[in-house]
């Protein structure tokens, strides 16, 4: 049987194959299609219930199947799955479109008595109401067929966007000699001497992958090796790239999906794409936005130009170096960072050994929301990938609450940076009445285990590392905690874009605990815990060009934002970006710098207009933190109460009710700033 038709309740990832894809998504589209045609007919009923159980089975079906071939495509890519996935596309996208705009569906729910539903219910009612007008459900006649039309070219070129970012860095390969490697962390060299031996080359082999590209950055002592790799990688996916690599160049692409997504906001009667992209969530308008970003920029530019003075006097006096460049940016700071605070990035790495860190992790989140993390077995897509279960214990037991798959390390084919997606959702399924429980997806890039002399040592893991861990499973807890049984609102789903980081945020202030750090740490070599004399250095470097960090992502997200304003639509995207920096930036970027050309969040993961979110939702995050703070015993231990209130009020009540409701359920008031700035030294 076709794996992606099985009725198992998890993906068969071990047995799909590309050839599978076609038939499987085809047969699973045109279940949908009748169940479509079924709650659309005139005799049957408008109730919740009876449209769940047809529709919405039929529909988790489908987005199953295609959640699974999705997430091989990104994790998996081979020119046979890239091609099976390109070709359904269409189809699939096509069908969500038709779906969302239905005039006879979304008479159906405009039919329902919303006030006979139960509040979960009523909530998922009403953003399915909004969700239908954004969706062009109000359209009519040309308008709506080209509505449609716009919706399946932006998927495909959102799609070509994320192929041509990946091979762009794939397709990078430089082979360093011994010399030029010196001062490069001994794990990275071990690695990158092992790519190389991989493909019966000498020298070792160094890629434009995170866990290489950054140590080299910030640790190689020869400078022309640190322009070679930088240049590649601010030029990837672009017109600046070598000709041999410009045909992955993003700028038609990108000029296309923007001016598509202008078209699609006019259609549906807005300003600007800006405008639309707010409509859904917690901010009001573009506006209120653009005066945070600015408002935020302010606070913390004299902080930057702090930070950018005592770089450029350090790299004079200490390295030498009179005129820095962007390739050495990295490396003065990592530099100035060991001189200050008496200690580098990689004497804290050998601490933070992959399988530490995760039952340091598991830990704090067992302790903290009172659960238990298990092993699990599943089908997975790599060796690499772990599977695990999250139960509750109750009288009668442990009861299963979700199920998590954890895929870590870098490799050629996965796409870059960390994410969380979902394989299914917590529901209480209206075709058999009984609770499904929800599943998640764990990815990082981290380094792999290295072999060091015929030993296999475990990977080694940055702080920052650590972090984005820590990052990743907040969104995991969020949406494998809810206790929501309604699947369109349960975890996640639901809940607004700018406060959907928030639980992730959160999660990162536990990687400066000690009380936490030092159950998460072995020396690679003694096994020792990281020691509190090292820690207190960390600490103390926390904020360590905070200001600087901030400004970059304020950069960012007010292109974004400007980029999709109306004010806007006529200038040139490399102009813009020019413009913003010039507005708040702190460091220049070389004219050749395309930066731009591999901003997947904003052309090809759903953060159009919406990078802001970040920042936005690190108000929030801070603020939810404080209040464990401010609970604390005298000696640093969590108060339990103040952890079951953060599970109750945020995590289970995912996106049963406005972000604003739930926060103020927590700290008893609206948010404010006072809370993110003393975190960040900026105040």
């Amino acid at each position: 049987m076709n794996p992606l038709l099985a009725p198992d309740h998890l993906p068969q990832f071990d047995r799909i194959t590309p050839e599978q894809v076609a038939p499987a998504i085809d047969s699973l589209l045109q279940a949908a299609e009748q169940a479509l045609q079924t709650v659309t007919a005139a005799d049957f009923p408008a109730r919740w219930e009876a449209l769940a159980a047809t529709l919405d089975v039929a529909n988790e079906r489908l987005s199953v199947a295609w959640g699974a071939v999705s997430h091989l495509n990104s994790v998996n890519d081979s020119p046979a799955l890239r091609a099976a996935y390109n070709e359904a596309l269409p189809r699939v996208t096509e069908f969500w479109t038709r779906l969302g705009a239905d005039e006879k569906l979304y008479a159906k729910y405009k039919a329902m008595d919303a006030a006979a539903l139960n509040p979960e219910q009523r909530q998922a009612h009403k953003n399915a109401i909004r969700n239908f007008v954004l969706g062009g459900a109000e359209l009519t006649g040309a308008a709506r067929a080209r509505f449609a039309e716009i919706q399946e070219r932006q998927a495909a070129l959102g799609q070509k966007f994320s192929e041509n970012a990946l091979d762009a860095t794939d397709a990078f390969a430089y082979y360093a000699s011994a010399e030029e490697l010196q001062g490069v962390p001994e794990d990275v060299v071990n690695a990158a001497r092992s790519a190389a031996a991989a493909e019966g080359k000498e020298d070792y082999k160094l890629s434009l992958q995170m866990p290489c590209y950054l140590p080299v950055m910030q640790f190689a002592q020869n400078r022309a090796l640190r322009e070679r790799l930088y240049q590649a990688y601010v030029t990837r996916a672009s017109d600046q790239a070598p000709a041999d690599l410009q045909k992955y160049d993003n700028t038609a692409v990108m000029r296309e999906i923007l001016a598509l997504r202008r078209e699609e906001a006019a259609l549906l009667g807005f300003a600007d794409f800006a405008a639309l992209s707010i409509a859904p969530k917690m901010a009001d308008t573009p506006e209120t936005v653009i005066a945070f970003l600015r408002n935020l920029a302010a606070k913390a530019r004299p902080y930057a130009q702090k930070d950018v003075a005592e770089l450029r006097s350090f790299a004079l006096e200490q390295l030498a170096i009179a005129d820095p460049q962007p390739w050495d940016w990295p490396f003065i700071g990592e530099k100035l960072k060991e001189a200050r605070y008496a200690f580098s990035e990689q004497e804290v790495k050998q601490y933070f050994t992959a399988p530490k860190v995760l039952a340091g992790l598991f830990k704090i989140v067992e302790t903290l929301f009172n659960v238990v993390i298990s092993p699990d077995s599943a089908p997975v897509w790599h060796a690499d990938v772990r599977f695990f279960r999250i139960q509750r214990e109750t009288a009668q037991g442990r009861v299963l609450v979700g199920q998590f798959y954890l895929d870590p390390t870098a490799r050629s084919g996965k796409r870059g940076g960390a994410w969380m997606d979902d394989v299914r959702n917590r529901w209480l399924r209206p075709d058999t009445h009984s609770l499904q429980t929800p599943v998640a997806q764990l990815v990082c890039n981290f380094a792999p285990a290295t072999e060091v002399d015929g030993v296999q040592q475990p990977a080694l893991l940055t702080h920052d590392d650590v972090t984005t861990l820590f990052h990743e499973f907040g969104h995991g807890l969020h949406h494998l905690l809810t206790q929501v049984n309604e699947r369109d609102v349960a975890g996640i789903s639901g809940v607004e874009w700018d406060a959907v980081e928030l639980p992730s945020q959160f999660m990162e202030n536990f990687c400066w605990e000690w009380k936490v750090i030092r159950h998460m740490t072995a020396h690679v070599q003694s096994g020792e815990s990281l020691p509190r004399a090292l820690f207190d250095k960390m600490l103390a470097a926390r904020n360590f060009q905070s200001g600087m960090q901030t400004i970059r992502q304020i950069e960012f997200a007010l292109f974004d934002m400007l980029l999709h304003s109306r004010a806007h639509f006529d200038a040139d995207l490399m102009d813009l970006l020019q413009a913003v920096r010039a507005e708040v930036a702190v460091l220049p970027s070389p004219a050749f710098n395309r930066a731009a050309h591999t901003f997947s969040h904003i052309f090809a993961g759903g953060y159009a207009a919406g990078y802001y979110s970040y920042k936005w939702a690190e108000v929030l995050s801070a603020d939810a933190y404080a209040a464990f703070e401010e609970s604390a015993s005298a000696d640093g231990e969590h108060d339990p109460a103040t952890g079951l209130k953060y599970l109750q009020s945020i995590l289970e009540a995912g996106g049963s009710r406005p972000a604003m409701e739930s926060f103020k359920a927590f700290r008893g008031r609206e948010p404010t700033l006072d809370a993110l700035l003393r975190h960040q030294g900026m105040r």
